[in-house]
């Protein structure tokens, strides 16, 4: 192109303006952008050149470098990595970053830009001298391309190293650095990293795993890879881990075993199974370990018996095999049984479990008593320890070799026990034991020295004094001791023991009961008697109502009425401070002595007594009792006062059903008024709504009994009792709405209260008003005065028409004239003088004698 074309396309006419603007002031850099926006949509070159001039005299501005490396790279792009251009592209670059050295962002442009041209080498020198030119602040933007750019080529070793520089600035990164050493298999210096990750306790995982989560898969990862992995001792550090994390013992000792299998060496997987099964102390670890112990037998036994060359050896060895799997399988629940010991060496219950394990193995049995009888502490012991003394005893006692049981008993006895009761329970195994072979005078001997007073006696709930000094008190040693003093002993050393135990106040109302009953076999009826006295005095209510009961019973039984006195006495005291739960049997047998052996006048009164010292819920039986009493003895006319009496007191439901007995016994008795009585009175607490089958018997006997008055007036009272029931709130909304029909109230007025109250009642009182006129039966008009058959039938027919409710009685009453007449007139006579006597007429007449 000739010179004069080139210089018309750089320099043209609109150009003057921004070149006169630069000659005056060449060292602005909003002149130069001004100038290069408005070369934008010209050449490339001329752009080029504006550019070059620019950072010819401004070569510090980073807004220029930056939109000029951009320029540059925007018009190399979608050519050839071979194009020139792209060497061009990088001298402006080199050029840039002579003054742009500290510019993060040209470097990360240039290295992407040689990134793009797959210049290797290059580009990780480039990203070197980039780290060594910016400060260390400035890293962390660089590192982030680095790395990517290293994990993008196979160049392992360079990547490490790189990797390497960057753990010095971020260590918290080294699980990244771990991961892209598994992705390359270097699982040897990922091991060594992990480790050095585990080892530290402030390190925080950026994936949020815990130390533990870490120790795992730093275990997990040497396990799997026992030939990669040549650096790290993996035993020491597993079992570091064992001791550490003791939660996940089971994994890591299954982790270790696998080492070992991936390794080839079975025995020592085996040892290590064998170990673990031994040390672990929760279940879910001991069945992880075993599982894996079982599945590793079993794949062993499976390999060998697929091997196709067999020889006699192998055979021998096939069947070690299949034996130790059995016997493993066997050990199960003893292993398991050691497991729940070591979590607790104080369950006596897993002690006996573990001897029942060892059934048909004398000499283990023996050697798990005397451990367990060591190990067990009585102050940390979970179930009944004299439990563990009785068993080793009775195991001993099963041999025959009772030398030795009474020996693991006297040992028993001496055990500092928390409870009186353990050790009252070895005592009385340790008779029993004797009791069984028929040696009746050693175990009343050794109850002898159970309950002999110690040297320094104590109160038995005082935890400070050992149990041996307490036992003196303990009642279940002293009721055995009483049984065999029963049984084999005599009835004084038998009594004596009684008595002992009532001194110590030890004694419960049944062995007061015992004592009496014993003293009764014994025909020393009086002193039984005392023995109740005493157990009297020694409980109060309600442990004494037993006492009290049999004594009463009893004395009853013996003397009946001969000392009826003393007896009356005795109720009496009893029923002093007798509760209401207690007293209706205890009045029903005094009314019954009074019956058999007194006066039925005190019977009565004893049962008046009763309905008032029961509970409310015994009243209406006793009341029942009564009622029956009287009317045997005296008859049913004197049960009058008792069912007024028991219809005031009962409550509702009972009174009601009082009353209809009080009324069916009036019937009965022909008193017909005082049966009304009852029933009207009784009326008051029958809501007609809920009590209907009350309401049909009165209706039933009004008529049996009653006429159309009586019948009326029952109607009347349940009208009545109906609406005083019916003041409840909602049952008298209903009937208010209901009403509200044939009233000048709305609904609405009912709902918000816009209606008088007074008004209300009265309206309603109108109604029942209306009711009750249409009620009565109503005359035609054609009736005369004096009635003949037709206008009765009339009135009938009325009647049943106004209240269909009404009963038609057909009773023939002399006078059927009850309506009002018109007055009549009647003649008048004269009545004879004869009739008065000595009274003359003027006095009778009230006229004056003429």
């Amino acid at each position: 192109m000739p010179e004069k074309e080139e210089k018309k396309i750089l320099f043209e006419e609109d150009d003057l303006p921004y070149e006169e603007e630069i000659l005056r002031n060449p060292y602005s850099v909003k002149c130069w952008l001004r100038y290069i926006e408005h070369k934008n949509d010209g050449p490339a070159v001329a752009l080029n050149l504006i550019y070059e001039r620019s950072l010819k005299e401004l070569p510090g501005s980073y807004k220029l470098w930056y939109n000029y490396l951009r320029l540059r790279r925007k018009q190399v792009k979608g050519r050839v990595i071979t194009d020139p251009g792209y060497e061009d592209v990088n001298n402006a670059f080199e050029r840039a970053l002579v003054f742009m050295h500290k510019m993060p962002r040209i470097w990360l442009d240039y290295c992407q830009f040689l990134i793009d041209q797959c210049r290797v080498t290059r580009t990780r020198r480039t990203f070197d001298r980039a780290l060594r030119a910016l400060p260390i602040s400035q890293h962390p933007r660089i590192w982030p391309k680095y790395l990517k750019f290293v994990q993008s080529h196979p160049l392992h070793e360079t990547a490490v190293r790189v990797y390497r520089r960057y753990l010095k600035l971020c260590p918290e990164n080294a699980e990244e650095y771990v991961e892209y050493l598994v992705s390359i298999d270097r699982l040897d210096e990922a091991a060594l990293r992990m480790a050095d990750i585990v080892n530290q306790e402030d390190f925080v995982s950026k994936e949020g795993k815990s130390n533990h989560q870490l120790w795992y898969d730093l275990c997990e990862l040497i396990c799997k890879n026992p030939t990669k992995v040549t650096s790290l001792k993996v035993d020491p550090i597993i079992r570091g881990g064992i001791k550490r994390f003791t939660d996940e013992r089971g994994k890591l000792w299954c982790s270790l075993a696998d080492f070992y299998i991936r390794s080839g060496h079975f025995e020592k997987a085996r040892d290590i199974y064998e170990e673990a099964i031994q040390t672990v102390t929760t279940v879910r670890d001991f069945t992880q370990v075993f599982d894996a112990y079982a599945q590793f037998e079993e794949s062993m036994i499976g390999t060998k018996m697929e091997s196709e060359n067999v020889t006699d050896e192998d055979d021998t060895d096939l069947e070690l095999r299949m034996e130790r799997f059995e016997e493993l399988m066997n050990r199960r629940p003893l292993l398991l049984n050691s497991v729940l010991l070591r979590q607790n060496p104080h369950n006596v219950h897993e002690w006996l479990k573990r001897v029942q394990l060892y059934e048909g193995k004398p000499k283990e049995i023996v050697d798990t008593f005397t451990e367990a009888v060591q190990t067990v502490d009585p102050s940390l012991a979970t179930g009944k320890l004299y439990m563990l003394w009785v068993e080793f005893a009775k195991f001993y006692e099963k041999h025959k070799q009772f030398s030795e049981a009474g020996v693991i008993f006297d040992k028993g006895t001496k055990v500092a026990y928390i409870k009186v009761e353990d050790l009252a329970g070895v005592w009385c195994e340790w008779a029993e034991m004797e009791l069984r072979y028929e040696n009746f005078d050693k175990a009343l001997a050794l109850l002898r020295r159970a309950t002999a007073v110690p040297s320094r006696k104590a109160a038995y709930h005082d935890k400070s004094e050992p149990v041996q000094n307490r036992l003196y008190k303990c009642l279940k040693v002293w009721s055995m001791y009483a049984d065999l003093e029963e049984s084999f002993g005599t009835f004084k050393s038998t009594k004596a023991v009684y008595d002992r135990i009532i001194d110590l106040r030890i004694a419960t109302p049944q062995i007061i009961i015992n004592f009496g009953m014993f003293l009764e076999e014994n025909h020393y009826f009086e002193e039984a008697f005392k023995a109740y006295e005493k157990g009297i005095g020694l409980f109060k209510w309600p442990n004494v109502f037993d006492i009290w009961n049999m004594y009463l019973t009893k004395f009853i039984k013996r003397y009946g009425g001969k000392k009826l006195e003393r007896a009356r006495d005795l109720f009496e005291q009893c029923l002093e401070n007798c509760p209401a739960k207690f007293a209706k049997a205890l009045y029903l047998l005094y009314a019954k002595l009074e019956e058999d052996h007194g006066l039925a006048r005190h019977a009565m009164t004893v049962y008046d007594r009763a309905t008032k010292a029961v509970l409310p819920a015994e009243q209406y039986e006793v009341y029942n009792i009564y009622i029956k009493r009287v009317a045997e003895v005296y008859g049913v006319t004197h049960t009058r006062p008792i069912y007024e009496k028991a219809i005031e007191v009962l409550t509702e439901e009972k009174s009601r059903d009082m009353s209809l007995r009080f009324a069916d016994l009036e019937r009965k008795l022909g008193e017909i008024d005082r049966a009304r009585a009852v029933y009207a009175h009784c009326s008051q607490i029958c809501d007609p709504r809920t009590t209907a089958t009350f309401w049909q018997k009165w209706k039933e006997f009004e008529v049996q009994h009653g006429n159309e008055d009586t019948v009326r007036e029952m109607l009347r009272i349940k009208r009545s009792v109906q609406a005083t029931y019916n003041t409840q709130v909602n049952f008298m909304s209903a009937q208010m709405l209901a009403a509200s029909k044939n009233l000048t109230a709305t609904v609405s007025d009912l709902g918000s209260g816009g209606l008088d109250d007074m008004k209300l009642l009265e309206q309603r009182a109108q109604l029942m008003a209306a009711e009750a006129e249409e009620d009565k039966p109503k005359l035609k008009k054609d009736i005369l005065f004096v009635r003949g058959d037709s206008s009765k039938e009339e009135l009938e027919i009325a009647a049943r028409t106004a209240n269909p409710e009404e009963i038609n009685i057909d009773e023939e009453d002399e006078d059927e004239s009850e309506d009002d007449v018109d007055e009549i007139q009647v003649q008048k006579k004269q009545i004879p003088s004869e009739v008065f006597g000595s009274l003359d007429n003027e006095e009778i007449s009230g006229e004056p004698k003429m």
